[in-house]
Order: structure tokens, then C-alpha cells, then sequence
């Protein structure tokens, strides 16, 4: 066995990995000990890695060849690279002399590596004279990146994770960090445990689990954020809690801003956010003074921020706002003291200091700027850099949709799931002349859209390097050889440039002799000239190289060439990146959302991530397991909502918006508010989808979500938009469970998933618990339409659960559209359910698909199992809630174990993990568990 150090793919927190592997295959995965953002821990999505690179899943669901379709939707056929890549460039390059430059697009990913990002940006920017060039990071962390620029000068977060253990007062905003990044959330637990006066506030539109862990809970209603903070700022004013001496030396602007709060006093800004006066008052005392302590005595507050405040139509006001209260109360250049942007994704950092959005340049340079186009010149060796603003995410593929935009080349990511307003998308990507899609997964919802699919390496097999939240670059490593003919992304952009040049010589305009701009060889070769292009920025590397690193381990920026380390935190002296060294206060008044809710559209949705899931889910979406926390999507609502409608739990309702609908079941939650909606981000139309009355599609969650941006960031607001729900007229119901080897599984799910628009509703996911003795995964299909549906389609669903064979039980009544099958298979000494349709009436799914999920004794079931009835026959125990992935403890089990707990919440706790294991191996269920113990949370 072979141990190798690498990175996990999934969130911005960075956590270092050990991959074991045989050599051919990776077999396992555990943190790094050594790393300095995880120090070994990991949480179920990075513990399970390995699981996601089984032979059954390359299999099933990697790109693994080149593959071209002919015409659009059709067959894609295997190709060599030497085709596939002169297709690219010729296609490529007559756009560009028909059209011009800008009739290109560029879509890339904050999952890719640095390397991938500078010669991507080099290829469009230097070579063929283009801004198009952006990245899904543009849903993710603009608004952040633009917040930090209009305050404190530079895209660059002042903070470390160590300053949570020296943080007085933590302020999470806009972040269900227990969920979102739960490797930080045990940091934090840590930090708190070791300093038990240690106060937490926590600003959510939902009641998360990070907000059950606070001191102080505001619960403001959605798009209040500046009002909040204009309202606290007024109380720091009010009661002297800012700090003139900081103000006076390090900022300006302050007087501008002091006349805009004048007006949010705490009772306005209280009323607006939907909270009570004396909450915000105690927020801004804490905030202000750290921890309370006694007076002159000011504490250090830490403040850590993510996608609430960043998707947004107002996203950099809110970041500036809060920006505003560190700097009006010199909280920030100190230990435990500053704002922190959490990154969302691996790489994102990574993408902005190459100049990856289409208003960067590499280096923290600004395109706007004509010294910073100059300099990026000089250095790539082009006569310019065009000055023409690129396209943003939304823009270009609105450019795309109206016709402006002709080609279009999707790098590692998947815009027909994640970005909003899925309809627009979907006309952008069949209106374009020639879409590439460059990509590790074959499954991906883009992917159905592509002329041409190149197959590109995925962790465990990729090489070169990411930066995370706290400035911290680590290494990329490959653990195996790149599955079959897939190859690097930075390799495949390199071979295309070539090609390009070779067919726009008019293009390689810079120095005399020079016969390409993509000399590399190596991941490592680009990431040197990265780095050069970082020397004198805020951001200098030129410390630092990969030997260094791989000596040293991960290293923080700046570190200029001659230091020893990198710096932990910033602007220590006060001193900032602008023109006159101080920090700029933002004086922006408030807007609210930008589609508020109203008689027609009654409800604010809110979206937000899943512990257990990833983004799209290409990845996760793979693995049943991960499923185990939340199995299947629902539409969360408030009781009273519920009670008022005359809604039910379980209830499927159809959720409209302005742009397309869902429908989905309904579970009723106090989490969220009265008159707002909550659905997971993941659920894109991979799992989810449908067909409504009028033949629309449904295009999952963002086929709801509203594309109006920030104007500044041009972040588009995907965390709200007005919907209303109603009764789906969709009385006949069909459910299939059934067990299958994996690969076969993963295959089915892909056929089934074409079957989706027949329905007026249906979904198709995972479940199990991967590795399964037997090679098994589950496969759970749900399907609901107006009237019952032809016996071919039935017979078709019928086939691919495993359920046409001689060993399958069948009842069919075809007068009243009712269909039954079962598939029992010996086990030992027992007979299991190893499939289940059930078409016309699925009652019989309260007990059946328990019997068949947790493998249970079926044999004396008899003709029962064809019955239809809602009552099972005998007793069959559902297992209730899964609280802890890694041990499969469910909420039932801990609060039987509880029972007999005693002594103080962490001696329970204690006890409780001691005898289930639950909370002991990533953590990531450790707010669930403190929930349980204090009996805070339900059972179910």
C-alpha cells in the first residue's frame, strides 16, 4: 500500500488527506495530522473520498474518452485526442476571425487548480484577445472579493483559523458553518471549549445548527443584513462603543457613514430585520466590546461570513457593511479580531489571485487598471491585454441566449444545474453554435448540451496546487494514474492554445521570436510563472515554490522572496492597500431583495447546502450513504404556513416562481420562518425533475432562482426569491426501491433520469451504505402524474430496478392503474427483498421500504408484499433518523442510549459516544448530537 499527501476537492477550508492506494486503485483515505487546517480531522463528505473513486463509479460515471455528437442531443461517439483537439481549435478559431474574440465564452470552476486557472486565463485574455473568461466562483465569492476591495483595498481575508482560539466574541453571519464547513465548526468547538466565556452570535434567515449553538440568535428576514449592521452601528455610536483613535488613523469616510446609520436606530432596524430592539442592542454590545468584560477592557471579535451575505443583489454592500463595524471598532489586524470570508470552494482563492473572473487580472491586478493590463502584458509577452470588460457568469450566458455569444467552453463545472434562472441557461446552450465541456463526470446535466466532451483528471489522479480560506497554499497529489485517456486540464487548454496559435498567428503579437506562449511542461512550470506575476502585490509568493512546500508543508501569502513564513494575519499595523494606506468605510444605504414576495407570489424561498452533500452532487450524488442524513428533497415550511393552507406532512405541492416550478414533498419545520420556503441547493435536475401541465420542464431548484446580481459584484441572488405553493394535482403515484451491484445501479439511475419529463413529477437517488458486503447499492426512484401512466413506460421502470426477471412477483389491476412487483433473494438463512414497484397506490411505502432498505427477514411476508396495504402484517421497527453518518447511528437509537445517561450535556455526550461511537470519527453530527442531549432537537 502507498500513502499519498494531497488535498480535499470539496469546501475552501483546505484539509489535507492521506490517499492509500494498491498501486491501480485508491482503497481508503484519513486526514492529514499534520496539515495545518484539519490537523487530521475530516468530515463525512472528505472521509467517504475514496469510496467516490471505486472502480464502479469511474466506471459509471467518469468521462473517460473524448466523445463528439454529430447533432445536438444525439449519440456522443468515442474519438481520438488528435481529432478532438484540432476540432476545438479550428471551431474556435473561425468563430473568432468570423465574429471576433468576444464571441467566445470561457466558463471555469473554483474546483479547478491554479495552474488550470492562469493558463485558461492566459489562453483567453493574451492569446485570443478576450475578457470572457469567468467562473462559477462568481455564484460563490465575488460579492466577498468585492467587499474586501471596496474596504480594505485588497481581495485578501485579514484572518487566520487560529484566531478562533483568541476570538471573545465570534459573529457568524450569513454561514451554517456546522454544515458548510464543518472541519472549522470542531475548530470553533474547540476554541470555545478551551475558552468557555467565549460568546457565539449567529445572524440566519433559518434556525440552522450553527444557530442552535449560540449565545445570541437573530433571525432577520431575508436581504436585512445592512440594516442589521447599520442598526448595531448606531447603537456603537449611540453608546461610545466605536474607537476614534483607529477611525482617526487607519480609515476614512467615517463621516459619511456616521450620516447614513444616524436614521437605523435599534427600533427601526430591529423592525425591518424582524427581530427584537433588545437583540440587536446586545449584538452590538458584544460585538463591540468582544465579550462584555469590564469597560475599557476591549475584547477581539472574529467574524466569519459565507453565502448569505454573498448571494445577493446587494452581496458587496452587505460585505461592506460588515466590514464597517471591524473597522469602526479596530477589530481587526489582531489575534481573534477581524472579518473572515469562508470560501466556498477548494480553489476559489486560487482563481482570484490568477485574475479567474472577467474584471481580474493575475496578481490581484484589475483589468480596469491600464498599469496592471500593462504589467500582465510585459509578463505573458502580448503586445496588450484588451481593455474591454468581460462577461460575467450570468452575462454570458445571457450573451450566449440572446445569440452575441457563439461558442461556449465549460471547464469542471456545471452551469445548467447551479446557475439561476435554468431556462435562460438552457436557451443559451442551444443556441450556441458549439459548446465544449471539459469534464470529469459524464453525468453532469452540461454534459447532454456538449458537441464535443474532453475527459479531464479528478482527485487522486491531478497535480499542482489550491489556496483556501486563510491564505494557505497546499499541494494537489496523485495517488494513481489518470483513468483512461482523461488528461489534466492545464494540458488540455495547453494543447488547444497551440493549435490556436498555429491558426491565428496574428494572435502570438508580442515579442520578436517568440513562438508560443505556453512553453509548459509541467503543472509546476505554471505555477512558477504565477508566481512571478505575484512579485510586490499583496499577494507575493515569490517566497515560496512547490520544493519548499513540499518540504515545509502548506505556507500562507504574503510571503515575498527572502521571508522564512508566510504572514497569519493582516494590516497589523494599519496599514492598507490603497492609495493613501487607510481603509475605506462604505457608506451604502440598504435595498431589500430584489424580488420581494407578494399576493401573487407569496413565499421567500432561501436555498442552502446539505451536511452530507456537495454543490451538484457529480461527486457525493454517487455515494448512498451520504444520503443517509437527508434521503430525498423536500420544500421545508413553518407549522402555521402548513396549518393555514390546510397543507399536510409528506405532501407534494408544486413550488412556482417567476421563471419555472418544482414539485416536491412538503416537511414542516420551524427552522424556517412564517412565510418563507427552504430547499437545498443540490438539487438540480440530475435527481429532480418533471414536466408541468403545460409542458414545461422542471429544471430544479435554480429553475426557480432569480439571475438579478449585485452591481458591483455581479453575483447573481440566488439565496431568495418569491414563490408561491399549491396543492400538485398529481394523484397517481409510483416508488421503486431496489438493490443492485453498483455499477449497474449508477447505469440504471442514468436511464431512469431520461424517463424523468414523462412525469408531472420524479426523482431518482442513491441509498445504502457503500461498501456493501454482497457490491450492492440501492437505487430509489419516485415518480408522481395526473393520470396513470402507459404499461410500456411501467414496464420499462419495471426493467431497469431489476424487476423483470422469473424471480419477481408481480400484481397488476389495469382498471384502476394499479401495479405491484417484488424480487426476493436468499440471504443465509433468510429471504430479503432485493426490489419493489409500486404503481397506482403506494401506501404500502410505510413499512415495505423499510423492509427492503435495512435488508430485514421478508419470507414470512407472503402475498402481503403484493397487498398494497398502508399496515404491515407484523412489526417492522423503522430505523427513524441517521444523526451520524460514519457509524450510521440514527436519532431513535441515541435518544434510547440517553436514557441512561447522566450527569452535565458534555458527560452525557460523553457517555452516549462512548457506547454508539456517533460524533467520535469526523465530527461533522457533533451539533446534532449537543442538540439531542439537550433535547433541542425532535426525534424523527
Amino acid at each position: 500500500m502507498t500513502d499519498t499527501r494531497s488535498t480535499c476537492p470539496y469546501c475552501g477550508v483546505g484539509c489535507g488527506v492521506i490517499i492509500e492506494s494498491d498501486g491501480a486503485q485508491i482503497t481508503g483515505v484519513r486526514g492529514d495530522p499534520d496539515h495545518p487546517a484539519n490537523f487530521g480531522r475530516l468530515c463525512t463528505k472528505g472521509s467517504t473520498l475514496h469510496l467516490t473513486a471505486s472502480a464502479p463509479v469511474t466506471m459509471a460515471t467518469r468521462l473517460l474518452q473524448p466523445r463528439l455528437r454529430r447533432t445536438r442531443r444525439g449519440p456522443a461517439e468515442v474519438i481520438d485526442w488528435t481529432s478532438a483537439l484540432d476540432l476545438a481549435a479550428d471551431r474556435l478559431a473561425d468563430i473568432v476571425r468570423r465574429d471576433g474574440p468576444d464571441a467566445l465564452g470561457i466558463y471555469l470552476s473554483g474546483q479547478l487548480l491554479t495552474e488550470d486557472y492562469y493558463v485558461f486565463n492566459k489562453l483567453a485574455k493574451g492569446l485570443l484577445g478576450t475578457n470572457n473568461v469567468d467562473t462559477n466562483s462568481r455564484l460563490c465569492m465575488s460579492s466577498a472579493v468585492a467587499g474586501y476591495k471596496r474596504t480594505l483595498g485588497a481581495d485578501a481575508p485579514p484572518c487566520s483559523y487560529e484566531d478562533f482560539a483568541h476570538a471573545d466574541t465570534v459573529f457568524i453571519s450569513g454561514s451554517n458553518t456546522a454544515w458548510a464547513h464543518p472541519v472549522l465548526f470542531r475548530r470553533l468547538e474547540d476554541a470555545r471549549k478551551a475558552k468557555p466565556d467565549q460568546r457565539w452570535i449567529v445572524v440566519d434567515v433559518r434556525r440552522t445548527e450553527t444557530a442552535e449553538t449560540a449565545d445570541l440568535f437573530l433571525q432577520i428576514q431575508p436581504g436585512t443584513d445592512v440594516a442589521l449592521y447599520h442598526g448595531m452601528l448606531h447603537v456603537m455610536l449611540w453608546e461610545g462603543l466605536i474607537d476614534p483613535a483607529y477611525i482617526a488613523a487607519h480609515t476614512t469616510g467615517f463621516d459619511a457613514l456616521r450620516d447614513t446609520v444616524r436614521g437605523w436606530t435599534p427600533k427601526d432596524a430591529a423592525r425591518v430585520c424582524g427581530i427584537a430592539e433588545n437583540d440587536l442592542i446586545q449584538a452590538a454590545r458584544w460585538f463591540a466590546q468582544g465579550a462584555g468584560r469590564t469597560p475599557g477592557e476591549r475584547g477581539r471579535t472574529l467574524s466569519l461570513y459565507c453565502q448569505g451575505l454573498n448571494q445577493s443583489a446587494a452581496g458587496t454592500d452587505k460585505n461592506a457593511a460588515l466590514i464597517n463595524l471591524h473597522l469602526a471598532t479596530g477589530q481587526i489586524g489582531r489575534a481573534g479580531a477581524g472579518p473572515f470570508s469562508l470560501t466556498g470552494q477548494p480553489n476559489a482563492m486560487g482563481g482570484r489571485e490568477v485574475g479567474g473572473l472577467s474584471n481580474l487580472l493575475s496578481g490581484h491586478r484589475d483589468l480596469g487598471n491600464a498599469q496592471h493590463r500593462a504589467e500582465v502584458a510585459r509578463l505573458w509577452g502580448v503586445a496588450d491585454v484588451p481593455a474591454t470588460p468581460g462577461k460575467s457568469a450570468v452575462e454570458m450566458f445571457q450573451a450566449a441566449a440572446d445569440g452575441q455569444i457563439k461558442a461556449l467552453w465549460i471547464v469542471c463545472t456545471n452551469p445548467a444545474q447551479s446557475l439561476p434562472d435554468q431556462a435562460m441557461v438552457r436557451r443559451a446552450l442551444e443556441r450556441a453554435e458549439f459548446v465544449i465541456v471539459q469534464e470529469a463526470f459524464s453525468t453532469t446535466a452540461t454534459a447532454a448540451y456538449a458537441d464535443l466532451l474532453l475527459p479531464a483528471t479528478t482527485w487522486g489522479e491531478k497535480v499542482g496546487s489550491v489556496t483556501n480560506s486563510e491564505r494557505r497554499i497546499s499541494l494537489v497529489r496523485p495517488a494513481v494514474k489518470a483513468p483512461g485517456s482523461t488528461r489534466h486540464d492545464w494540458q488540455i487548454a495547453v494543447d488547444i492554445a497551440h493549435r490556436l496559435e498555429a491558426r491565428l498567428p496574428e494572435r502570438l503579437n508580442g515579442q520578436d521570436g517568440q513562438t508560443t506562449l505556453f512553453p509548459y511542461d509541467t503543472a509546476e512550470s505554471v505555477w512558477n510563472e504565477h508566481r512571478e506575476s505575484t512579485r510586490g502585490r499583496d499577494l507575493d509568493i515569490t517566497g515560496m515554490s512547490f520544493d519548499l512546500i513540499d518540504r515545509d508543508g502548506p505556507q500562507q501569502w504574503p510571503m515575498p522572496e527572502g521571508a522564512l513564513t508566510g504572514k497569519a494575519r493582516l494590516y497589523e499595523d494599519g496599514v492598507f492597500p490603497t492609495d493613501d494606506g487607510r481603509a475605506r468605510f462604505s457608506a451604502a444605504e440598504f435595498r431589500p431583495v430584489a424580488e420581494p414576495r407578494d399576493a401573487r407570489y407569496p413565499f421567500s424561498l432561501t436555498t442552502g447546502r446539505l451536511r452530507d452533500q456537495w454543490h451538484g452532487m457529480s461527486r457525493t450524488g454517487t455515494l448512498g450513504r451520504l444520503f443517509g442524513h437527508v434521503a430525498e428533497p423536500v420544500v421545508q415550511l413553518h407549522p402555521t404556513d402548513v396549518a393555514r393552507r390546510g397543507f399536510k406532512d409528506g405532501e407534494l405541492v408544486e413550488v412556482r416562481s417567476r421563471r419555472g416550478s418544482l414539485v416536491l414533498p412538503i416537511q414542516v419545520s420551524d427552522t424556517v420562518a412564517p412565510t418563507q420556503a427552504s430547499i437545498p441547493m443540490h438539487w438540480g435536475e440530475e435527481v429532480l425533475g418533471g414536466t408541468d401541465a403545460k409542458g414545461v420542464a422542471r429544471l430544479g431548484v435554480n429553475g426557480l432562482t432569480l439571475p438579478t446580481y449585485c452591481p458591483t459584484s455581479k453575483q447573481p441572488e440566488l439565496k431568495h426569491c418569491a414563490v408561491r405553493i399549491e396543492p400538485a394535482q398529481l394523484p397517481w403515484r409510483m416508488l421503486g426501491l431496489a438493490w443492485l451491484p453498483q455499477a449497474e445501479a449508477l447505469q440504471a439511475r442514468e436511464a431512469l433520469k431520461a424517463l424523468m419529463p414523462q412525469f408531472g413529477h420524479a426523482m431518482v437517488l442513491p441509498f445504502g451504505r457503500e461498501p456493501h458486503g454482497e457490491g450492492l447499492a440501492g437505487l430509489v426512484w419516485r415518480a408522481a402524474a395526473a393520470e396513470p401512466m402507459p404499461e410500456d413506460v411501467v414496464k420499462q421502470i419495471e426493467t431497469l430496478l431489476g424487476l423483470s426477471g422469473g424471480d419477481t412477483l408481480v400484481y397488476h389491476d389495469r382498471r384502476r392503474g394499479q401495479y405491484r412487483a417484488v424480487r426476493m433473494q436468499t440471504q443465509g438463512a433468510d429471504r430479503v427483498l432485493r426490489g419493489v414497484l409500486l404503481a397506482g397506490d403506494t401506501q404500502a411505502e410505510s413499512w415495505i421500504r423499510t423492509l427492503l432498505q435495512d435488508e430485514l427477514p421478508a419470507q414470512s411476508y407472503g402475498r402481503a408484499l403484493l397487498a398494497g396495504s398502508p399496515t404491515a402484517p407484523g412489526p417492522v421497527q423503522d430505523k427513524g433518523r441517521q444523526v451520524c453518518t460514519c457509524f450510521n447511528i440514527t436519532a431513535p437509537q441515541i435518544v434510547q442510549v440517553l436514557g441512561h445517561c447522566q450527569g452535565s450535556p458534555e458527560a452525557r455526550l460523553t457517555q452516549l459516544q462512548g457506547e454508539l461511537k456517533c460524533g467520535t470519527n469526523c465530527g461533522s453530527c457533533l451539533p446534532a448530537l449537543r442538540g439531542l442531549v439537550n433535547g433541542g432537537m425532535a426525534m424523527a
